[in-house]
């Protein structure tokens, strides 16, 4: 076979000069592409290593159940806070600002954090996030305006970050709700806010211009440049994804209270959703009552978590037994995919998900501490 071989090369007039030749170039190809199947995985993780170690440290610093526990059995508000003061991640904020406001502070900057450190390929949807500060911040402002807040009382529903803080400032003496949005021009939400001026001009409701800010919001989290094509992408798309489809959710439970029709809510309604699209979100809006809105949900994944909290709902007709649930649900969900890539945007994912638990949970505190006598067995069922 060899001599074979060998009157074939020779037969083609390649020399043993040449043929050495093309034997190191197929050595150093195959080599190369060995090389690139080895540190492949390598390359994946490597953009992850330090925002992972950055967030595991902050991990270590979120409230454990004990810790939660003894909030939950402060006296007062001023309890609450002085053992927050106790904690770096909130001394500092608590000195300068109110309780309540001093969280609001510790979202918007842990989603700054977030956005600052996550990776080029997964980082568009936590900036998205982290405008949330804006929307709100705009929200506070239309608000305030609409019910005749004076210019302090206006500055003090504002919260300090995001990129907007410095400008909305300025409007906390603006004329009209009108001359807000029009003072807006320069920004990314004045298409969206000019939009429901119209509606809000008919009705003289700022739940118009509030609800489509929530929209462009949702959908800037959702928004991606191209398909998930790896599975860091994947896991982001699903988180963000449940986010969207449970504020659609929250937005459907609460239209249905009210007694508010689909054509009432859908242009504020983000139809391109995740695992509910716009056919379903139709199909739920259109149900009777909000019993037949969680029943329609069977089949998907949102089913058993709002039909757990159904005998809840019948016995106190409270809806927000509801958004209880899907709190619940999300911060579950995120846990799971967390799980998924511990070398990965895991980490992120899984910090992230349990500040905002810990702040929600916070505010819980606060409220419930802030009614004399509010039984602490109440607030324990309330926690997230």
């Amino acid at each position: 076979m060899a001599d074979e071989i060998a009157t074939l090369i020779s037969s083609m007039g390649i020399g043993g000069e040449t043929l050495l030749v093309f034997c190191i170039i197929a050595i150093v190809v195959v080599g190369a592409v060995v090389v690139i199947i080895a540190t492949r995985p390598i390359l994946d993780i490597y953009p992850y290593l330090n925002p992972s170690a950055r967030v595991r440290a902050r991990k270590g610093r979120l409230f454990n159940e004990k810790q939660i526990g003894e909030l939950v059995d402060a006296k007062d508000v001023a309890e609450v806070e002085n053992y927050l003061k106790g904690f770096p991640d909130y001394a500092e904020i608590l000195d300068e600002y109110p309780l309540e406001k001093a969280l609001d502070i510790q979202v918007s900057q842990t989603y700054d954090f977030i956005a600052k450190l996550a990776p080029k390929e997964v980082k568009d949807p936590f900036v998205a996030m982290a405008k949330k500060v804006d929307i709100d911040n705009i929200k506070s402002l239309l608000i305030a305006k609409e019910v005749g807040l004076s210019v302090d009382e206006t500055k003090e529903l504002l919260i300090p970050g995001g990129s907007l803080y410095e400008d909305l400032l300025n409007l906390v003496d603006a004329e009209s709700v009108n001359d807000i949005v029009t003072s807006l021009d320069a920004t990314e939400y004045i298409v969206t806010l000019g939009d429901a001026v119209p509606a809000y001009e008919e009705t003289g409701m700022v739940f118009y211009l509030e609800a489509a800010l929530d929209k462009h919001y949702l959908k800037k989290v959702l928004s991606s440049p191209d398909v998930p094509a790896d599975e860091n992408k994947e896991i982001v798309y699903s988180f963000t994804g449940t986010k969207v489809d449970i504020a659609n959710l929250k937005l459907i439970i609460r239209s249905k209270e009210d007694g508010l029709s689909y054509d009432d809510v859908s242009p504020f309604m983000l139809t391109e959703g995740y695992h509910l699209r716009e056919w379903k979100l139709k199909d739920l809006m259109e149900s009777p009552d909000i019993t037949n809105v969680i029943s329609g949900l069977e089949g998907t994944k949102y089913a058993q978590a709002l039909g757990d909290a159904i005998g809840v709902y019948n016995e106190t007709g409270n809806v927000a037994v509801f958004e209880r649930a899907l709190d619940e649900y999300l911060a579950s969900h995120a846990k799971s995919l967390a799980s998924k890539k511990p070398l990965g945007v895991g980490p992120i994912i899984g910090y992230l998900s349990q500040k905002e638990t810990e702040i929600k949970n916070l505010k819980i505190i606060t409220r419930a501490k802030r009614e004399v006598g509010f039984p602490k067995s109440k607030i324990v069922e309330m926690l997230i």
